[in-house]
């Protein structure tokens, strides 16, 4: 006799199936873990950590990661990340943020070892704060003056007038019997003084003023590490009392610009070709009616008419801005570039891609689809010189006939251009990839014009000539063609050492050196110049500090378990069907 299927039987099997349904969904659930690893340790290793009010901080820092850690991981931050080193602090920035992300991507508990001065605490997502424990080691408060920026022309012929913007400033409460309330606001090449006034000190924050002096006190041409500082302030943090800067005095101006009136057009366009070719660029502009006089653009002192036109007669590039009749009375001897503002047609006039032409390399990579238009163009179409070659045409409203926008022509080896558009400026203002197609016109534009007086055809160059301490120099590639790796030869107090620039991708590279002004050469090419790693930096002024202690939290972090990782899930699916089958067998079921 055959007997029936029981209930025990059926939950058995019923246990035993649903218990492989859930191993072959695996669905995830979530644990706490307990928390009792060694934190990865974020150190400190910005230079505020051992400026200031900070003796002693450093090593007690590097005590309190140790004990943290309990021989884990510990990695420095600041204007980077990287690994553990009981060297002193370098880094001339406190950037925490690129830290924690890096730690909480790599997973388990953090502990932060700061003096509390981050500058990028508001970017750090705050569930990522809150679960780090925070040591502060805070400074301890102090007065101290300091000159945070100086603004400065980057290249000055001889005749010229240099004026620097200066932004000084007070920080810290001061001690009791130092009451200073003004200083002496000095400019000195090496040990020589060549300009100074006396300035009043603000109780707090940062102004600005303006010291101007004739460029004969340099004491000779080429380039020079110009120092301005704050004299007499007896304030407790002197590393910060001074900026240098690094200008290069020519003996005579290699481009001169004459605009009358000047405009957005020409202060960009002096701006961008004193940046780009590299050269002296010294700028006139007739601010009144024509024939009124002329005006130095940095000083707007009047100029006489003879200076002008021996500044025209001497100039390897003379650019000739505005209304042509305001320039009769000069005759340049080298190469010109023409730009007349008058007898335009306004409207939309979109630039083309540019056809076979001396510039049509150095403009190869613009995307000229996403340029913005001209405001207006002058008509080319009877220019005397019929041998001109169109660089550059424009179409109205991308429609109609193309116009010229750009002409070249040589005469007699003398290297002649013409703009017919206005309102290019408008891509240097817009920056971006319209800010980098603005350059290179002006770039390519002012290397063809030069080839027969200056032009240096050079490959790469600094992005900045001066940077703060614990910061890289930056430079980029010019060059045509691919960016590759270039050995320069670096030479500062007497010492010469050979490093390599290698350029990413992008065309950047970095080097970071320690403070001095380094003048640097390539080993295989025309590049030269100087660059400057300023003593001062953001980090030694006083601060508040913006992060506060905190033990972190108490519990672990969610870690997500898979129910295929439970063992007691494959027991409960064997034991059910054993069970089941030795159960079958007694009751003689099959």
């Amino acid at each position: 006799m055959r007997r029936r299927v029981t209930l025990g039987l059926a939950a058995l099997r019923a246990s035993g199936l649903a218990a492989i349904v859930l191993l072959a969904w695996n669905p995830t659930t979530a644990r706490r873990e307990s928390g009792e690893a060694a934190p990865l340790v974020l150190l400190d290793a910005s230079l505020s950590m051992a400026g200031r009010g900070g003796e002693g901080r450093w090593r007690e820092a590097l005590d309190t990661a140790r004990a943290l850690g309990r021989g884990g991981t510990i990695w420095r931050f600041g204007e980077r990340v990287t690994g553990f080193d009981t060297l002193p602090p370098s880094e001339g920035a406190s950037r925490l943020g690129p830290a924690v992300a890096a730690a909480a991507a790599r997973g388990g508990p953090i502990a932060i070892v700061t003096d509390g001065g981050v500058s990028d605490v508001a970017d750090i997502p705050p569930d990522l704060l809150r679960r780090a424990r925070i040591v502060v080691l805070p400074r301890t408060p102090f007065f101290d003056a300091f000159v945070s920026d100086v603004e400065a022309p980057r290249r000055v012929a001889t005749g010229d007038t240099v004026r620097i913007k200066v932004n000084y400033g007070t920080a810290g409460k001061r001690e009791r019997g130092n009451g200073k309330k003004t200083a002496v606001l000095a400019v000195s090449v090496g040990s020589r003084q060549i300009a100074s006034r006396i300035v009043d000190l603000p109780d707090s924050g940062i102004v600005s003023t303006d010291l101007t002096f004739p460029v004969s006190r340099f004491p000779s041409p080429g380039w020079a590490a110009v120092e301005v500082g704050l004299e007499g302030v007896g304030d407790e943090e002197p590393r910060d009392d001074a900026r240098r800067l690094a200008i290069e005095l020519s003996p005579q101006p290699s481009v001169v610009l004459l605009a009358s009136p000047p405009d957005w057009e020409t202060r960009f366009l002096g701006r961008t070709l004193a940046d780009v070719a590299r050269l002296p660029v010294r700028t006139f502009v007739e601010t009144e009616r024509p024939g009124k006089g002329w005006r130095d653009a940095v000083s707007l002192e009047r100029r006489p008419l003879a200076e002008v036109v021996r500044s025209v007669a001497s100039a390897q590039l003379v650019i000739e801005a505005g209304d042509p009749a305001a320039f009769t009375a000069f005759a340049p001897k080298g190469a010109m570039l023409l730009w007349p503002a008058t007898s335009r047609t306004d409207g939309d006039w979109y630039v083309q891609p540019p056809g076979a032409s001396s510039l049509a390399a150095a403009l190869a990579g613009v995307a000229w689809d996403s340029l913005p238009p001209a405001a207006s163009l002058a008509d080319l179409s009877s220019a005397p010189d019929s041998s001109a070659v169109v660089a550059l045409t424009a179409r109205l409203a991308r429609r109609g006939p193309p116009r010229p926008v750009l002409l070249l022509s040589e005469r007699d080896g003398r290297r002649r251009a013409m703009i017919a558009a206005g309102g290019l400026y408008r891509w240097a203002f817009r920056g971006g990839a319209s800010g980098e197609a603005y350059r290179a016109l002006m770039a390519g534009l002012a290397d063809w014009l030069l080839e027969k007086g200056e032009g240096r055809g050079e490959r790469f160059a600094p992005v900045t000539y001066e940077v703060p301490n614990g910061l890289p120099t930056v430079w980029r590639w010019t060059g045509a063609g691919a960016p590759r790796d270039v050995r320069v030869l670096l030479t500062a107090e007497g010492r010469q050492h050979v490093n390599t620039l290698r350029f990413d991708a992008g065309g950047r590279a970095e080097l970071r050196f320690g403070p001095g002004a380094y003048r640097y050469s390539a080993v295989e090419g025309p590049e030269q110049g100087m660059v400057v790693v300023d003593e001062y930096s953001d980090e030694w002024r006083p601060t508040a500090a913006v992060l506060a202690p905190q033990p972190g939290a108490a519990e672990g972090r969610l870690v997500p378990v898979a129910l295929r990782d439970r063992w007691w899930l494959f027991v409960l699916a064997i034991a059910a069907f054993a069970t089941e089958w030795a159960w079958r067998r007694r009751q003689g079921l099959p």
